[in-house]
């Protein structure tokens, strides 16, 4: 990367008993191979000196960042009621991780943060203190005053983005919910936000069928041509480039991917199976909608590792990396 974003990168250390605070550290370790921007961490100190011995630089204010990154990993300290143990989450543990979430959004809100970049959090420890959203995606856009039904989850790797229309349903309700003005929605935040965040001023957008082979002219279902055609035609009737239903199956070969920019798919796994199997270890969830930039890591707290030095960090660069790139592109009146 030749240039970064004005300001450093948020980054919220999860669930302080997950792997969130030794992938940072060694993304900090590694931040000239992975080409990473300053940035920030936000959590319990002692999180990090659990599992990792390398140099804190405890800061007070985002813009400290740029001149202690050479230092240590810089780190706004919030003091939980009790130290975690790496492994073994508990209540204090997801009161901790909601503060550092709900610092690094104000920060980016504020303008002192370019980007936020969330760690994994555990939604069982989130629930069981009172956390009423389905996941740290809504409880961002809450704070940012969008509707949650504005949003939408990009899984995006180097040679593949994915919107799923529907996230997590099981797969009988996700078709149950699926609507045409659902997938306008959806289509419009993927659109906008390849162009915001990823600066593609003409982006083209590719949309799946949801039964096999665009349902075989109604035979193997009519969900494409009562609900998915509609949208695809509302959307290119709008000026976008937009193509569709397309078999789910003849997508995501080399030579498909060539022809969109994005592709929007009906259900989680129709989005999250090929992007994993493409970019299992560099897969970024991309939050769009948003009027700040905020990025994660394609992964959970992994409690079962955590503590045990086995953590791959490439990832979490990644998550990194893609929300600079993002930010880059972003004007400041967003």
């Amino acid at each position: 990367m030749t240039s970064f974003p004005p300001g450093p990168l948020a980054v919220s250390i999860g669930d302080p008993a997950g792997i969130g605070a030794e992938v940072i550290a060694k993304c900090w370790d590694n931040r000239a191979r992975f080409e990473l921007p300053p940035f920030v961490a936000i959590g319990d100190p002692r999180s990090v000196e659990a599992v990792w011995d390398g140099p804190l630089a405890v800061i007070d204010d985002p813009q400290e960042a740029d001149a202690a990154f050479d230092v240590g990993l810089p780190l706004i300290q919030l003091a939980a009621a009790e130290a975690d143990v790496p492994g073994h989450p508990s209540m204090a543990g997801a009161h901790c991780s909601l503060d550092s979430l709900e610092i690094a959004v104000g920060l980016a809100r504020s303008g002192s943060a370019a980007a936020v970049v969330t760690g994994p959090v555990s939604k069982e420890q989130l629930y069981a203190i009172g956390f009423a959203h389905p996941g740290q995606t809504e409880f961002v856009a809450e704070r940012c005053g969008v509707a949650s039904g504005n949003v939408a989850m990009m899984l995006a790797g180097p040679t593949l983005r994915t919107v799923p229309v529907t996230t997590h349903l099981p797969l009988a309700q996700a078709a149950q919910s699926l609507s045409t003005a659902l997938i306008e929605s959806r289509g419009r935040a993927a659109l906008r936000g390849l162009q915001r965040n990823f600066g593609i001023e003409d982006p083209r957008l590719a949309v799946a069928s949801l039964n096999p082979h665009a349902g075989e002219g109604g035979t193997l279902g009519r969900e494409e041509i009562e609900i998915i055609e509609p949208a695809v035609a509302a959307l290119a009737a709008e000026g976008w480039r937009v193509t569709g239903p397309h078999p789910a199956d003849t997508m995501f070969h080399s030579q498909a991917r060539a022809r969109y920019d994005a592709a929007l798919c009906m259900y989680h796994d129709q989005a999250l199976i090929p992007l994993k199997a493409l970019h299992f270890e560099d897969g970024v969830n991309v939050t769009l909608g948003l009027p700040i930039v905020r990025t994660s890591p394609d992964h959970g707290t992994a409690f079962d590792i955590a503590g045990h030095d086995r953590a791959d960090p490439r990832a979490m660069a990644a998550a990194i990396r893609m929300a600079a790139q993002c930010g880059i592109h972003r004007t400041p009146v967003e």
